[in-house]
């Protein structure tokens, strides 16, 4: 059964026949690769902050390619000393309106938005602007968040952020319902007229997949979430989770999604190894593992290109040329990737 939601259904496609489509998590760079890690330390650049010149144009490449979706991650505030990483770096919203504007095709995924950090209403607001822009393309990942350090300086509790997650749903779903805004914990009735603009391009809204287990039960995801976005696994945990995420949504067509880290070796006969979070690898073993991870009902995997020391840009090509054409694609492309042309 494929999802109502127009994004969703790009990824899960009800034509793919179950097989899995693939996608890249932002920022599209290579600087958790050795080479540019002693390069970055020589000249003095912060670890986890990377190297964003050559975004849009990358970004733009991805789509011509024919990858599925682009994912931003939220990161309201970089923590060098206990966190490194600074995600994304780009406002996420304000990140997704210039993609919308320069990408024709590909599915515009947050993995994921912190909820509890931010107004519920604001972020409907937002979610529906990208999706107007970007022609129903969003799909809303939305997560509790892991940083302690955030919360009291947007005045929130890190304590309660799973029933301010449950809320933030709730106000979600509220505000793309079609007719006048009701919320009763708030007191607002349909009779006092309020809208969130602009409406979603779906009447049914946007695709919410929630990121781990938002400090929520299984059973409370399975409901009312669209999708499972959750973390990387072996094949054997791996496993264990999708079986869960059946037993628990039937059929109900609910799509399990997935990052995955990827060093991708030059040699496309190199053995897998397992890495942090994902796999080192080439492509020919690349496409087994995928195989596996669809044979266990993963809908979409998106790549973490980071850790490679390659140029990002070979890295795509050789994607596009060598593992994509084995699986499902968006469903708005009509063109063949275009060859290679590196020197």
């Amino acid at each position: 059964m494929s999802s109502p939601h127009p994004a969703l259904a790009r990824l899960a496609p009800a034509e793919a026949g179950g097989r899995l489509t693939l996608g890249l998590e932002l920022p599209l760079d290579n600087d958790w690769g050795p080479s540019r890690q002693d390069a970055d330390r020589a000249a003095g650049r912060p670890f986890g902050v990377p190297d964003l010149a050559e975004h849009t144009r990358l970004a733009r490449l991805a789509d011509r390619l024919g990858f599925a979706a682009l994912w931003l991650r939220d990161v309201p505030l970089h923590d060098p000393a206990h966190f490194g990483d600074a995600g994304s770096v780009f406002e996420t919203f304000t990140h997704l309106g210039h993609l919308a504007a320069v990408t024709e095709h590909v599915v515009l995924g947050t993995a994921a938005v912190v909820l509890p950090l931010r107004e519920p209403l604001l972020v409907a607001k937002a979610a529906a602007t990208v999706d107007v822009l970007s022609g129903g393309r969003m799909l809303l990942g939305v997560a509790s968040g892991d940083r302690p350090v955030e919360y009291p300086l947007f005045g929130r509790d890190f304590p309660d952020r799973g029933t301010a997650f449950r809320e933030g749903v709730e106000t979600l779903r509220a505000a793309w319902r079609q007719g006048p805004l009701e919320l009763a914990r708030a007191g607002l009735g349909a009779e006092r007229g309020l809208e969130v603009l602009p409406r979603t391009v779906d009447p049914v809204g946007i695709a919410i997949a929630v990121a781990g287990g938002a400090q929520q039960t299984p059973e409370w995801i399975a409901e009312h979430a669209d999708a499972s976005l959750d973390y990387p696994r072996d094949l054997g945990a791996l496993r264990v989770k999708t079986q869960e995420w059946r037993r628990l949504t039937g059929d109900g067509g609910k799509p399990y999604l997935t990052p995955m880290v990827l060093n991708l070796r030059e040699d496309p006969g190199a053995a897998p190894r397992p890495v942090r979070l994902g796999l080192s690898t080439g492509s020919r073993a690349l496409v087994d593992h995928l195989e596996r991870m669809s044979a266990l009902g993963v809908a979409h995997v998106s790549f973490n290109l980071r850790p490679n020391d390659r140029p990002v840009d070979e890295l795509l090509h050789e994607l596009a040329e060598d593992v994509l054409p084995h699986f499902r694609t968006s469903a708005a492309r009509t063109t063949q990737p275009e060859r290679r042309r590196l020197q």
